[in-house]
């Protein structure tokens, strides 16, 4: 099966998010993190045939779902998810919500490493908790962990969840055996529960492996869905794995209490045929997307050396350092829409490390990222020689 990646899908118009917050017809918008490919053909045909049943009433999630996602993660990472393990919701931000709100107090303190997925500062903030920022050392060979940092933000009074993201979005790392690891035993020392983010780990790249973190310790509480490898956001779906009875019950209750406990019932089946029929899909993705990175990281490397595309190990986004331009990242974006007609997400909003950075949703047609780099390059290309 071949898949033509480069066929452009107009989205304006169909009230998507990305596209039609756009007021400007003329923005080409590569910023929120949604894929502008049509879904694989197995999905597309069992959405189908659910929408020829013609009602469309409450569901339920039948044992063959999750027997997809049993069958999938043991397949693709060498992970047995337990069936009792699992509950299904909306969302991987509702779930995460979820999850704080059942396993902290208000007052307590939520690790995070920054740069990291913006969402993540508002959960905590919701559930009345305080966000920690450690931030990531930023080198040339990519991001790593500062272990000092963590271990003292760690041992902190308060300090109750590390909230993690595996692989790291907008860093564009795929954390390896020996970080995870480590990172796990730091935890258990300090009596802090992990929650991982995994919505990430179909788009792993070169020898990189994606290692769920839950097989390192049996208390982390994970979420995935395939949302962002297949494309079907949308359709609300993901999965809490949450191995301990005891915390699974207090989370199946906020859960409920949330009232994000009932499912698209199109979802439903798009995780069915995704988990069953997708792997060659997105394997024909991923190289179609690390392409896409190649050209935007030698075109600007080419064109703007004073920047630096960060190593792309694992997510479909480009993380972009503008620190030399000396320009704030709201500033960068706001000259990119004005001028380049050019929308990227801002760095300011993944915390404090990443002001200075913009991110590139390289999930698009090539001549969309060719466009997009072109647009980045004349409009930039300015203040790199020192003019305004």
């Amino acid at each position: 099966m071949a898949i033509d990646f480069d066929r452009i899908v107009e989205r304006r118009g169909t009230n998507c998010y990305k596209w039609d917050s756009m007021q400007d017809p003329d923005v080409l918008p590569m910023w929120v993190a949604d894929m502008d490919f049509e879904v694989a053909p197995e999905i597309k045909a069992a959405l189908q045939r659910r929408l020829d049943h013609g009602v469309f009433g409450y569901a339920m999630v039948p044992e063959d779902y999750y027997e997809a996602v049993i069958d999938w993660f043991v397949r693709r990472h060498d992970w047995r998810i337990a069936r009792e393990s699992m509950i299904v919701t909306q969302g991987v931000v509702p779930a995460i919500s979820a999850i704080l709100q059942a396993i902290t107090q208000p007052g307590e303190r939520v690790v995070v490493m920054t740069p990291i997925y913006n969402c993540f500062f508002s959960s905590i903030r919701n559930s009345g908790c305080e966000a920690v920022e450690v931030p990531l050392r930023c080198e040339p060979r990519g991001y790593q962990i500062d272990w000092d940092a963590l271990e003292t933000a760690l041992a902190a009074e308060r300090t109750r969840v590390l909230l993690f993201c595996s692989p790291h979005n907008p860093a564009g790392r795929v954390w390896n055996r020996t970080e995870l690891q480590r990172v796990v035993k730091l935890c258990k020392q300090h009596g802090v529960r992990i929650i991982s983010d995994e919505i990430h780990c179909e788009f792993v790249y070169g020898l990189n492996l994606h290692f769920p973190t839950a097989l390192f310790d049996d208390s982390v509480v994970t979420c995935v869905s395939p949302s962002k490898a297949f494309n079907i956001a949308g359709l609300q779906n993901a999965i809490i794995v949450c191995n301990d009875a005891a915390t699974r019950e207090r989370i199946d209750r906020r859960i409920n209490i949330n009232e994000v406990c009932d499912v698209n019932l199109f979802g439903i089946e798009a995780v069915k045929a995704a988990y069953r029929h997708g792997e060659q899909w997105i394997g024909e993705l991923c190289d179609y997307v690390m392409g896409n990175y190649e050209y935007v990281r030698d075109t600007i490397h080419a064109a703007l050396p004073q920047l630096h595309v960060m190593p792309l190990e694992g997510t479909y986004l480009a993380w972009i350092d503008c620190r030399a331009l000396g320009r704030t990242s709201d500033e960068l974006v706001q000259l990119l829409v004005e001028r380049g007609k050019l929308c990227l997400s801002s760095g300011s909003i993944y915390g404090h490390a990443g002001e200075g950075f913009v991110r590139m949703n390289l999930a698009t047609s090539r001549k969309r990222v060719e466009e997009g780099t072109r647009r980045f390059i004349a409009t930039l290309s300015p203040l790199a020689e020192g003019q305004n």
